[in-house]
């Protein structure tokens, strides 16, 4: 057994002797100043390192939510503080700065969403903003917030306006690899995802992102065709999604045949169950016509979407008749409007 360890087992300091404390003492003070020579050795190294390295080291500890390990790590010593606090070339200010403000924006966020502090934040299981007049500047700040939230399971942000509100192309790009990987439902309306942020949201799908994701709710994003063709091949590689809100945005027959089609050939296994527990599908107010609807009946028909059950086709240009096909196409599918 080590001595600092079978010291520590002794009896306590009030049964010794003056010689048997003195003793105890010397060998606490040794293992003491071991301990500090053992820890400037490992601060040496890292001193050694040159700044952009102890750069890059620092920027992995940040954690906007708990900067406690970020902010330990720089004042080891004086040679792992200088870098952090020196403002680099191209920068307007240090990384250490950089991490404060990121703290107290991350604070103000999670007081906008209810919670008292950053570990509140940090531990929720839902963060929901509804009507909050939302900025992007509030979606930036989640989206960097995004990879150190990983108890959340329902993610809400919907304004109050029946148009694309603030950028949320930022929030969609800090969704990393496996980001939010506890989530099941995110709803975004009103907030303007537009077509990059849809191809953006497909990257970060097929790079593991949401992986339980069973609700999607996109009402009023601003995604057009070329988004949906983008974003389509992600979301059928999701086979956990249930229900899907596409509400308010202005893809039309082309986006629509990419989200209900058959898959490439070159997409990965099981090419026969895309998206086979999708019960729910929202379209209205789209651009959808007659074309677009036949085609979605003709899917139906041979067997795609085999769960779907309701679907909503309300305030798009198709007529009548061609919603009453989609209807026919199975036998106990919903058509609401």
């Amino acid at each position: 057994m080590h001595p600092l360890a079978e010291l520590l087992r002794e009896r306590p300091p009030q049964q010794l002797s003056a010689t048997e404390l003195r003793s105890r003492i010397t060998l606490l003070e040794g293992a003491t100043r071991a301990c500090r020579a053992e820890l400037e050795s490992r601060t040496s190294r890292l001193d050694a390192l040159p700044d952009e390295i102890q750069q890059v080291i620092f920027g992995q500890l940040c954690n906007a939510l708990d900067p406690r390990t970020a902010v330990d790590y720089s004042s080891a010593s004086k040679g792992l503080r200088e870098p952090v606090q020196r403002v680099g070339e191209g920068a307007s200010k240090s990384p250490l700065q950089q991490l404060k403000e990121e703290n107290a924006a991350a604070a103000a966020l999670g007081l906008k969403v209810g919670m008292q502090s950053c570990k509140a934040l940090r531990e929720a299981w839902e963060v929901r903003l509804s009507n909050e007049g939302l900025s992007a500047t509030d979606l930036a700040t989640l989206g960097k917030l995004i990879p150190v939230l990983p108890a959340l399971k329902e993610l809400v942000l919907i304004e109050q306006s029946d148009s694309a509100g603030p950028d949320g192309a930022q929030l969609v790009q800090g969704l990393g690899v496996g980001a939010l990987p506890a989530v099941t439902q995110l709803w975004l309306g009103n907030v303007c995802v537009g077509d990059a942020g849809a191809s953006a949201l497909a990257a970060a799908l097929d790079r593991g992102a949401l992986p339980r994701l069973k609700l999607l709710f996109l009402r009023y994003t601003a995604i057009g065709d070329a988004g949906m063709v983008a974003l389509a091949p992600a979301l059928q590689r999701r086979p956990a999604l249930e229900l899907l809100v596409l509400a308010g945005n202005p893809f039309g027959d082309e986006g629509l045949a990419a989200l209900v089609g058959s898959p490439p050939a070159d997409a990965p296994p099981p090419q026969a169950e895309v998206l086979a527990k999708l019960w729910f599908l929202n379209l209205r107010d789209t651009q959808i016509t007659d074309d677009g609807c036949a085609h979605l009946a003709s899917r139906v028909r041979s067997g795609a979407l085999p769960a779907l059950k309701v679907v909503y086709l309300g305030d798009i240009p198709a007529s009548v008749a061609a919603k009453d096909a989609v209807q026919e196409a199975r036998h106990g599918l919903r058509v609401g409007v």
